[in-house]
């Protein structure tokens, strides 16, 4: 039988631009059908703008443009924001294309010649924001609870879908599907709502007022009502009724919503469906508001916006998709901000994941002749392949942030595999062995590039690259060890997650700050000559080089950054400076006894030595 599934995001509304809840939202969406198309489900994956109504008519006449060109704008906007975001949907829909409107209009034909739609009159409160009326319980102190804003009073006639008749059925029908709204509390929430009259559904506006929509097929003075009109996409977009996407897709969608426009689709959605004879989606899934770095929902006044277009400049496209995927557990509410999306690039992109291989492609060069080596056991690294079976059902249910988090202690017990079987030593006495190691580090990152994929699909891609491996079939590979083929790795191969480097010469401004000092603090500096006795690698950084020092009467250990600009062969016999009275430090797992004085200047880089016959040990002054 085969594997389905069908994914949506909401259409967002043309009146704004691009901003990070709709780039979450999306993101997800993406997410979940990268990782349905990799486990083998014939995957379509739909997101779109939603483009009439009279908050975009207004939003157009403010603007000072017709309504198709404000709208063409601001959608093709959508689409170059989800380009940067690396969003691979299938289809993007407007909801001014023909194919939409045929069905809005079909749909309305057959809903009103089954009497489901009468007209009348109507006074409520009314939000222009939301193009929806609000009782006075749902307002929030007396403001639209949405936006915050004042509603209006109106009254006028239009036409009414008997949104009421199926408050029966629907209530039920929640009841025999405990899952149909996932988090549970949103379920919840919907129970309350329909245990006591929602009354009917206002679904038109007279053209007279919002000329911009589609008009109701029986009465051209009338448009259709935004949400109406909007909804239907779900099923416009794939050929409804007779097209094969149709009858294939249908019964397997997942929507993707934030929790703002919970009734409409959980209250008007189906209760439309249910009147036009179309069966209910399959899941209704809820993502909860982003909050600020002050934990505050975010707000252009309040000035706590994060663009996610920024962030993605900084740090790369795949850095922002797996911090919002692993940060949030989805249908909260979480606090967003750059300073922890820097903390967990640099914790679990750059430190772990990024160092990992290039650590590993340094000691591949070294010890396997840049090659993968031969395949072999994986002892306790195998576990990696009972990662799959623990991810499916995480991902299923919605818990990314879990499923992630799994993943990176995996590749948290590779980095700990490389530490404690330290082949830079092993390869002394057990070559063979030292080879074993890495491949079996290297498979595992296999392993661990292929769950990430779907959170992170091009840095995935270049770290098989680095690592000279093929892109995978499916996610079924990750469930089984030993497919990493012994093939040669590429020379080169960027940095995987590069941190941003502090710059070391001070600008005019920070020059002019800087503290002057007395002789009386220089002095409290010890300068000595030392000689380079030995140097090599350092077993856990590329970056780093590991010296030891003769003072004349003494030896030091010191760890310097170093590697970028010499070969641990040529510093032997050269005589440095070295800060002597620095507290020892601990980096990347090895004491470091001092600091040696380079002199630095844009890319170069050039130690300070010393010439003559002047000693090891002598102090420097």
């Amino acid at each position: 039988m085969e594997k389905v599934f069908y994914v949506t995001t909401p259409i967002y509304y043309v009146n704004a631009e691009p901003h990070l809840g709709h780039a979450y939202t999306t993101v997800v969406a993406d997410f979940l059908a990268r990782w349905h198309r990799l486990d083998g489900y014939r995957t379509y994956f739909l997101t779109g703008t939603d483009e009439h109504g009279e908050t975009v008519y207004r939003a157009a006449l403010a603007a000072g443009q017709d309504p198709k060109a404000f709208v063409d704008r601001v959608s093709e906007r959508f689409r170059r924001a989800w380009e940067l975001l690396g969003i691979a949907y299938d289809d993007f829909i407007r909801t001014t294309e023909g194919r939409h409107k045929r069905v809005v209009q079909a749909v309305l034909e057959k809903v009103y010649q089954a009497g489901d739609i009468y007209y009348g009159e109507y006074e409520g409160l009314y939000c222009v924001s939301c193009e929806r009326f609000y009782t006075e319980k749902e307002l929030s102190e007396g403001l639209c609870p949405i936006h915050g804003r004042p509603v209006e009073r109106r009254k006028e006639g239009n036409y009414f879908f008997r949104m009421e008749k199926y408050r029966p059925w629907l209530l039920q029908y929640l009841k025999d599907h405990p899952d149909l709204i996932r988090p549970e509390g949103y379920r919840n929430e919907v129970l309350a709502m329909l245990s006591e009259p929602i009354g009917d559904l206002s679904i038109s506006r007279p053209k007279a007022r919002v000329p911009w929509g589609i008009p109701l097929p029986w009465d051209e003075g009338h448009v259709t009502y935004v949400w109406f009109d909007a909804l239907l996409n779900y099923v416009s977009a794939l050929d409804y009724p007779e097209g094969e996407r149709f009858q294939t897709l249908w019964p397997h969608a997942w929507h993707l919503i934030g929790k703002d426009i919970l009734k409409p689709h959980a209250v008007f959605w189906p209760t439309m469906l249910k009147a036009a004879g179309i069966p209910v989606y399959r899941h209704l899934n809820v993502g909860g508001y982003l909050l600020g770095p002050d934990g505050r929902k975010m707000s252009k006044t309040l000035g706590n916006v994060v663009d996610p277009f920024l962030l993605a400049e900084r740090y790369g496209r795949d850095a922002v998709r797996y911090y919002l995927l692993r940060e949030i557990p989805y249908g909260q509410d979480a606090a967003v901000g750059e300073e922890a999306l820097r903390v967990r690039y640099e914790a679990d992109l750059a430190d772990n994941l990024g160092n990992l291989v290039q650590r590993l492609r340094a000691m591949l060069f070294r010890f396997a002749g840049g090659r993968v080596p031969e395949p072999v056991a994986g002892e306790e690294l195998e576990a990696g392949t009972a990662l799959l079976p623990r991810l499916r059902p995480l991902v299923r249910e919605l818990r990314f942030h879990m499923a992630l988090e799994a993943v990176m202690d995996y590749v948290k017990a590779l980095n700990r595999y490389l530490n404690e079987k330290r082949p830079w030593e092993l390869k002394k006495e057990d070559p063979e062995g030292a080879r074993a190691v890495l491949y079996r580090v290297v498979e595992g990152l296999r392993i661990a590039s292929v769950l990430l994929t779907p959170a992170m699909p091009d840095k995935m891609a270049e770290l098989r690259r680095a690592l000279g491996l093929p892109e995978p079939g499916g996610l079924e590979e990750a469930g089984r060890w030993g497919l990493a083929a012994p093939l040669p790795l590429p020379e080169e191969a960027p940095i995987l997650f590069p941190k941003e480097e502090k710059p070391l010469k001070a600008s005019p401004k920070e020059e002019k700050a800087l503290e002057q000092i007395s002789l009386e603090d220089f002095a409290k500096v010890e300068l000595r000559v030392a000689e380079v006795v030995a140097a090599e690698r350092h077993p856990n950084a590329d970056r780093l080089l590991v010296l030891r020092l003769s003072l004349g009467g003494e030896e030091r250990t010191v760890v310097s950054g170093i590697a970028q600009w010499y070969r641990p062969e040529d510093l032997v016999g050269k005589r440095v400076v070295l800060v002597a009275n620095l507290r020892p430090t601990r980096l990347r797992g090895v004491e470091s006894q001092g600091m040696i004085l380079a002199a630095q200047e844009g890319e170069k880089l050039v130690l300070v030595t010393v010439d003559g016959d002047i000693p090891p040990g002598a102090v420097v002054r």
